[in-house]
Order: C-alpha cells, then sequence, then structure tokens
C-alpha cells in the first residue's frame, strides 16, 4: 500500500527499531520510489535503494540521496531548498561514464532528495580494506586517471562543478574495472572567488576548503590524499592534518615509481599555486607514470638482490635474478621501480667490495669460514669456540635476529633487513628501510613485521615482498608482539599501537607521556608495555584504553614477561619489579647496582634477566629472592636465551658467554669485534647472534 509522503513523521514511530530520521523498508516517496533498504547514513542524512514503482515489467534500481534541514528558521530552510534545487538543476544534465545518472529530484518539508542510478559493486575503501598487501600502481592510477576524466568534465561545466568531498568510499569500483564518482550531495557549482561553509571530509580535504574557499585545486589535492591513502594504507583521516609531505609514498611504499610519487606530492602541495592547475595537468602526470612503470621484477623493487659473479650458482634460481653485464646493472641501491639506460655505469664505490657473497656452493676465500677452521683474520677474535659460519653486512647488528624453519632473519643498522641461510649462512635478500634497524623481527604466518628508525612498521614476505606499512610519528625502537592476529608496537611517539597483523590498519592507539620502547606482553585481556617516562602500563587489549600504570623512577627500556599473575620486568632506576598482573601492585622488586636494560626471561619459574653493573641474575619468580648472581666482568643489555642446559648473552666488551645453568660455570666464551647488545636465539643446536662488528655469527651450542 502506498504512504502518503507528507506523512513521512509518522515513520520510525512503530516500535521497528528505525532511527527517527530513516525511513522504514515500504515508504513511497512521490508514490513512485519504493525504500528497500538503507545503503548508507551520513552526517546530512542517510541513502537508500528504492524500486522505481512505474517501471512494471522490470525491476529498476535507483538510489535515493537525502539531505535534511535541520534549521528551525524557515527563511533559512527555504534559502537551502532554493540552493539544493538550483544545484539538482545543474546535476541532472551530466553525462558521463564515471558520474551515476540523476534521473529525478525532488523536495519535501525539510527532507531533499536526489534520485539517481545504483551502481553495484564495492567503493574503493572496502577493496582497500579486503586487499592484503598493497594494491598495485598500475591498477591504482588507471583508476586516478579515470577519476581525472570526471573532474575534467565537472570542472569545465559553466559554471564549474566542484565535487569537494572526493575520498576512496566515494569512487566506487563496477565489475568491468571502471570507476564511478558517487555522493554528489555536496558538489557545489563554483564562482570565481566565492567563499562558502567548510564541507567535507578531514584529512582528503584541502588546507583552503577549511577557510571555506572552493577551488578546483581543492579537488587535486583530495584525489592527490585519495591515491596517497590507496597506494601506502596511511588513513589521513588518522594523521595530523596536512602532514603528506613528511611522509611521501615512497617512504611508505618503496615499490613506487618516483613519477608516480612525484605526481601525488605535487597534488598535495600546501599551497594551490603549486599544485597541478588542471584536472587535464593532473592527468597527463599520471599517464606518463603509467607509461614509465616497468616490468614486474622477480623480488620487490626494495629487495635487493646481489649480483653473482661469473660461473657461479646463485642462491634465486629465478634468471630475472641474476647478474647482468656491467653496462645494464643499476646504480646501487637502484630507486624502487627505475630502470637505468643501456650504458649505466655504478657510480665510484659501488658496489661496495666487502659485501657479502651470495654464492651457493662455492668456495669464497675466507668467507664464510668452514666448520671448525679460522683463518688468520680471526684468530684474535676466536676464543673457546669457533663459528659455524659468519656473515658480515655493512653496519652493526644492534637489534635480535629471529629464525624460522629456512632463514635467519637480521635487521641491521645499514637499512636492511637481511634474510639467510640457517645453515650456510648464505645471503638470499634484503629488504630496505629510509634508517637503520634496531628491533627484532617478528614472524607471522608467512610475513616478517619489524619497526625502522625511519618511523614506520613493515610488514614483508618471507621472500622480501613488501605486504604493507604502519607510518609512526616517531622512530621505532620497540619490536612487534604478534597475537590473535594483531601487532602491538611502540614507537618514539609516545604512543603504543595495535594494528590488523594482515592489513597494517591501525585499531587503536594508546597515548603514553615519552616514547614507547619495550616490546610489548599480552596477557588474557591486558598489553603491557614500558616507557621511557618511567612507567609500566597495562591497556585494555580490545580498546587500548588505560587500565592501570605503575611508576618507577627512571625510563623503562626493558621489556615485559607476562609469568602466571605476575608481569616481570626491569627499571632504568636499577631494579626489577614483579607486578601484579591485574592491579599492577608491586609484589616484589630486586635492587642491582645499575640500570636493567636486558628483558628477563621466566623458565621453570626462575627470572634471568641481565644488570648493566655487569652481573646476570636468577631471580626466584613468585618471591624475587635472588637464587644467585654470576659476574660477566662486562655490562649486560643483551636479553638472555635459555635452553634446558644452558643461558647464552651477549656483553658490552663484545663477548658471547655461555653459562651452565646446573652449577653456573662458564661452558664457553666466544669474542667478537664490538659490544654484543643484540639477544641471542638457540634452534636446533645452534646460537644466532649479532655484534656491532658488522658480523652475524652461527655459534655451536
Amino acid at each position: 500500500m502506498a504512504i502518503e509522503t507528507h506523512r513521512l513523521e509518522n515513520y520510525g514511530s512503530d516500535g521497528g527499531g528505525y532511527d527517527e530520521n530513516i525511513l522504514p523498508k515500504g515508504a513511497v516517496l512521490q508514490s513512485r520510489y519504493e525504500i528497500k533498504k538503507v545503503l548508507g547514513v551520513g552526517g546530512m542524512g542517510a541513502v537508500y535503494l528504492a524500486q522505481d514503482l512505474r517501471f512494471t515489467g522490470i525491476a529498476r534500481w535507483c538510489a535515493l540521496k537525502e539531505m535534511i534541514s535541520t534549521t528551525p528558521d524557515p527563511h533559512v530552510r527555504r534559502l537551502a531548498v532554493q540552493s539544493f534545487m538550483r544545484e539538482a538543476n545543474l546535476l541532472v544534465q551530466l553525462r558521463h561514464p564515471g558520474i551515476p545518472q540523476i534521473y529525478d529530484f525532488f523536495t519535501e518539508s525539510v527532507r531533499s532528495y536526489v534520485v539517481m542510478e545504483f551502481v553495484e559493486g564495492q567503493n574503493l575503501e572496502e577493496v582497500l580494506e579486503g586487499t592484503q598487501g598493497m594494491l598495485k600502481e598500475e591498477i591504482v592510477l588507471d583508476w586516478a586517471i579515470q577519476v581525472c576524466d570526471v573532474l575534467i568534465y565537472l570542472h569545465s561545466q559553466e559554471p564549474p562543478i566542484i565535487f569537494r568531498d572526493l575520498k576512496p568510499s566515494n569512487i566506487m569500483l563496477r565489475d568491468n574495472n571502471k570507476i564511478a564518482v558517487i555522493d554528489f550531495g555536496i558538489a557545489k557549482a563554483f564562482d570565481s572567488g566565492q567563499k562558502g561553509t567548510m564541507i567535507g571530509t578531514e584529512g582528503y580535504s584541502p588546507p583552503e576548503q577549511y577557510k571555506g574557499i572552493v577551488d578546483p585545486r581543492g579537488d587535486i589535492y583530495a584525489l592527490g590524499a585519495t591515491l596517497h591513502h590507496l597506494l601506502t594504507k596511511r588513513d589521513p583521516r588518522l594523521e595530523p592534518p596536512f602532514t603528506f609531505h613528511e611522509e611521501a609514498p615512497r617512504l611508505l611504499n618503496p615499490a613506487l615509481t618516483e613519477a608516480a610519487d612525484k605526481a601525488i606530492m605535487r597534488a598535495l602541495e600546501y599551497e594551490p599555486e603549486k599544485r597541478f592547475q588542471s584536472a587535464h595537468a593532473f592527468k597527463d602526470a599520471l599517464e606518463a607514470a603509467l607509461k614509465k612503470q616497468a616490468p614486474p621484477p622477480s623480488a620487490s623493487a626494495s629487495t635487493q638482490v646481489l649480483p653473482s659473479k661469473p660461473n657461479s650458482t646463485t642462491v634465486l634460481t629465478d634468471p630475472a635474478s641474476r647478474a647482468q653485464p656491467p653496462a645494464q646493472q643499476p646504480a646501487y641501491p637502484p630507486p624502487p621501480g627505475y630502470q637505468y639506460p643501456p650504458g649505466y655505469q655504478y657510480p665510484p664505490g659501488y658496489p661496495p667490495p666487502q659485501y657479502p657473497p651470495q654464492y651457493a656452493g662455492q668456495p669464497y676465500p675466507g668467507y664464510p669460514p668452514m666448520p671448525g677452521y679460522a683463518d688468520e683474520a680471526e684468530d684474535d677474535l676466536a676464543d673457546s669456540i669457533l663459528p659455524v659460519w659468519k656473515f658480515k653486512v655493512e653496519d652493526e647488528v644492534r637489534g635480535s635476529v629471529t629464525v624460522d624453519k629456512n632463514r635467519l632473519y637480521v635487521p641491521v643498522y645499514d637499512n636492511n633487513i637481511y634474510a639467510l641461510d640457517i645453515k650456510t649462512g648464505e645471503f638470499q635478500w634484503k629488504y630496505a628501510t629510509d634508517a637503520g634497524l634496531a628491533t627484532k623481527p617478528f614472524v607471522y604466518k608467512d610475513s616478517i613485521i619489524f619497526g625502522s628508525e625511519d618511523r614506520v612498521v613493515y610488514a614483508i614476505t618471507t621472500s622480501g615482498r613488501l605486504m604493507w606499512t604502519c607510518p609512526t610519528e616517531g622512530r621505532i625502537r620497540s619490536s612487534a608482539t604478534v597475537e590473535f592476529d594483531h601487532a602491538f608496537f611502540g614507537s618514539d611517539d609516545n604512543r603504543l599501537y595495535a594494528v590488523n597483523a594482515q592489513t597494517g590498519r591501525v585499531i587503536w592507539r594508546f597515548e603514553a607521556i615519552g616514547p614507547i620502547r619495550s616490546t610489548p606482553a599480552l596477557g588474557d585481556e591486558l598489553v603491557y608495555v614500558g616507557s621511557e617516562d618511567g612507567h609500566v602500563y597495562a591497556v585494555d587489549l580490545s580498546s587500548g584504553a588505560s587500565r592501570w600504570k605503575f611508576r618507577t623512577n627512571r625510563g623503562v627500556t626493558s621489556s615485559p614477561t607476562v609469568y602466571k599473575d605476575l608481569v616481570i620486568i626491569g627499571s632504568s632506576d636499577r631494579n626489577v619489579y614483579g607486578l601484579e598482573a591485574k592491579s599492577g601492585y608491586s609484589v616484589w622488586r630486586v635492587r642491582t647496582g645499575q640500570v636493567v636494560i636486558s628483558s628477563p626471561v621466566v623458565i621453570d619459574g626462575t627470572v634471568y634477566v641481565g644488570g648493566v653493573d655487569k652481573h646476570l641474575y636468577a631471580i626466584d619468580a613468585k618471591t624475587g629472592r635472588v637464587q644467585w648472581k654470576f659476574d660477566a666482568e662486562s655490562q649486560i643489555v643483551s636479553t638472555p636465551a635459555v635452553t634446558d642446559d644452558a643461558i647464552y648473552f651477549g656483553t658490552s666488551n663484545g663477548e658471547v658467554i655461555s653459562i651452565s645453568r646446573k652449577d653456573r660455570k662458564i661452558r664457553w666464551k666466544f669474542k667478537t669485534g664490538g659490544p654484543v647488545p643484540s639477544s641471542p636465539q638457540v634452534k636446533d643446536g645452534v646460537v644466532y647472534i649479532g655484534s656491532t662488528d658488522h658480523y652475524v655469527y652461527a655459534l655451536p651450542a
């Protein structure tokens, strides 16, 4: 039964669970449009799926965009309706394949409606959220070029039509991979110099739009912000306004081409005069970037595979990864996605002669040493054991290594994470960031998650390809912990982050007072972490809300461990604390002679932790009683690794030490060429550890 539209105020009062402003299913407007369901609700009203009842032989679907005037002033409401009618008359004349066709418009009481073509498909925000890893550049650029065509058409109208709310959720992707720009509810006819109220979406809207200035170049900025989001997964709504120039797309997604990066960043210029001055110019730049794209390489653009020597067998079997003649080789490191012209030569000093070889099964003088062998260069380093193998990198290893079944992942201060064969130490690949790495990689399913001092947390595949990035506003010195398909990590921006481990999407942020360099530990319902502000925080696992905090007298760099109902952690105030996990109440504390940077490890009810006072402590986890301490004669910031038989740790004088758990006697020492802040990892009878002497070592356990 048709319902007269003048009785709309009665809808929603039937107890059907509808908002009072939402039209119920079955309502009929203009004796023609029957509401089937709500497609979405915005600040100005709802969008409905409706059936046009005038088409009796077929089901003709349409979308009804609703705008509700909430002002009590009848004069202002009348002016709003007049403005709507004027703009609707312009929009109904639009004819473009990238714009849904507008069939009708009308006003009833405080509600105005635009009736338009119903576009089936997903919007680009939904596409982005449903994509693992990064969207392909060539696909996103194709979408953007199509949007530029729409903007060119709109801006060429007399007067020009400014969309004013371009963002991924307002761009639909049809089944044929063609886009449609939707939601013209705030599109505005433009007169040069005209000012109006700020309408748009924070993060995508240009600076001048906040001042009420409407200009075609504002749509160019919004498209640039949309591209930045689609290609980096950095949601601008979650970032400080107008900070795109702090993190260009290539900083977050190194696989992007330089041409695309430059085009996007020009579109995002703060001053409109510095942007592309027309959508046509932006389209030209995007088309040029698309033409410059190189064929997909065998490894991701930011994964560098070192060239092999002639007649050697490379670790990777893909022919595309093999070395080319010198005239064809790119400079090191090559810009992601860039191909140098034929005849290009390496700049002086590249590639560095000391770079580790990549050979498999081919001898190389003195590197790496065969088991049981030591050459003259390492006689002064060797002590009571010899390494199984060692591997030289380009800078210090300050972070800790991680192993999986086949590979060792090494974070290095030369900006790279290295993947080595766990048995032979042979180089397999490396992935470059823009600053040093001092965190421990976390292996999660088929990905490796790690942070960099370039302020970004990365997820890459176990073959070295980028999956996602999560930018922060500070250096990352906190290693990630992954549980329940979420990654938790801290940043020097004073925040603790929880992100989706498959997509990198931020779930919540917790604000501390100081930098968070401690690695989070998870309990049943809480996340525990230390901060340089001198507190240990307990944060709700699901919401990021603070549950309790415990104050120490100095910064807390040590990472907590959860044992039964206790959280155990060290502090720079020279104490190791045992805190009640639910309340943060101090159950016990152990006073040491210096700051505690090392993180505690609990095995069989005993806490093992190193101190800058040169001692390794064994503490009863329940009572806090010191069971024994071992004098290492050098500072310990390394977190110990503990097995059934032994304890392993590094020291500031460059030693890796193993002591017996049974009698606390030294089993062996191995001398490296620099301090060892890195924490060891033990697997299958081998101890893996890095040193600031630029080497990674595999030592017999």
